[in-house]
């Protein structure tokens, strides 16, 4: 029982994380346009991450257009500038996109 226990408490703690900043995601409106694994408005978070997982400044670049908006790479639809994201949050969010398979 105890064995059950260990096992359980550390797959929560490796997935209370994912959860955290897909609240985040959530909280700041992100899901409005993105899902996890499904085209919406914009791309789904696994497919930025798998175009950007060789790059090794993906987290920095994708976290200044969580705060600038961009156009152009995914398409005719810009994204917006997501004004009420701070640096920090919009590191976190990138991370976390970053993180997905």
């Amino acid at each position: 029982m105890k064995r059950v226990l260990l096992t359980f408490a550390a797959l929560a703690a490796i997935s209370a994380p994912a959860l955290a900043d897909e609240a985040l995601a959530k909280a700041k409106n992100c899901m409005a346009c993105h899902t996890v694994d499904k085209k919406l408005v914009g791309p789904a978070y696994k497919d930025v991450a798998k175009k950007y997982a060789a790059d090794g400044g993906a987290v920095d670049k994708l976290a200044a257009k969580i705060m600038k908006g961009g156009s152009g790479v995914w398409g005719a639809v810009p994204m917006p500038p997501n004004t009420n994201v701070s640096d920090a949050e919009a590191k976190k969010l990138a991370g976390w996109i970053m993180s997905l398979k």
